[in-house]
């Protein structure tokens, strides 16, 4: 699975600009709690849901698999 193709078709949307609390792709300040909380911690959110974001991201078509590629995509380019 092509985590940055799940990114740009689903999460950039709220990420890309920070939509309701998003953390920004590449802001190493908004994504560093959450990295020292661990990937898995953040697949788990990305996957039920955060705060304003609806788990999957809003896109229950998407399987476990791509939620977790967009998750390690988005750590990718936070650290």
């Amino acid at each position: 699975v092509d985590g940055k193709k799940v990114y740009d078709a689903n999460c950039q949307a709220c990420h890309a600009a920070g939509i309701a609390g998003a953390p920004k792709l590449g802001d190493k300040a908004a994504w560093g709690p959450r990295l020292s909380a661990g990937a898995a911690a953040m697949r788990e959110s990305a996957l039920k849901g955060k705060n304003a974001m609806p788990p999957k991201g809003g896109n229950l078509s998407l399987t476990d698999a791509d939620v977790k590629a967009a998750v390690d995509y988005m750590v990718s380019q936070a650290k």
